[in-house]
């Protein structure tokens, strides 16, 4: 292995550990801020189809904002893995069925009403850890990276708005991005908007 990509194994590791070092509590009321400070800035003005995640390993919990977003009548999204090594976005309402995929992560059991990853709105996404230029650390499958590599290619394109969540801890000062690592437009943390 590559020394840079050994170090960013570390790095996850690493930042893995802070996260899922955060107590019930702590986690709550991350959760709460999260949800209080994407409020604040108006993110969901402008969007009705909005695509979640479902929070493992100690991620910042998006599910207070989905319930939001439902409530205010937009359509929700989950990711499901694809056969394609890739992601599609299924439609969520709370209270559908869930299966666990490959990973035991939770997604929608039935994938029949899918949406294209570039005709949504905006994505939340997970984050392991991020740099203030939009820099994002991902779990290292690469299933987002590979789902929005066209959003790179074609900067013009305005859809979809990718923000990335994370626990302030997450923070690093800067993170060396390799050729196919996709930059976020927004990071949102439980203290502030970037």
């Amino acid at each position: 292995m590559a020394p840079q990509l050994a170090s960013r194994q570390q790095l996850r590791q690493q930042l893995r550990a802070k996260r899922r070092a955060l107590g019930q509590q702590q986690q709550r009321q991350a959760s709460l801020q999260l949800k209080r400070r994407i409020g604040n800035a108006g993110l969901f003005r402008r969007h009705r189809d909005i695509a979640f995640y479902l929070p493992t390993d100690g991620e910042i919990n998006p599910l207070p904002l989905l319930l939001q977003a439902h409530q205010q009548k937009r359509r929700c999204y989950l990711p499901v893995l694809a056969p394609n090594k890739g992601l599609w976005f299924v439609r969520y309402q709370p209270g559908d069925a869930l299966k666990r995929n490959r990973y035991g992560i939770a997604e929608p059991a039935n994938k029949q009403q899918r949406r294209k990853a570039w005709a949504l709105g905006m994505v939340f996404l997970p984050l392991v850890g991020f740099d203030r230029q939009g820099g994002r650390l991902g779990m290292g499958g690469g299933f987002y990276d590979r789902c929005f590599k066209n959003s790179k290619r074609i900067p013009a394109m305005k859809h979809p708005h990718l923000v990335g969540l994370a626990h302030h801890c997450q923070e690093i000062d800067a993170l060396k991005q390799q050729s196919w690592d996709i930059p976020l437009s927004t990071i949102v943390t439980d203290r502030e908007v970037i």
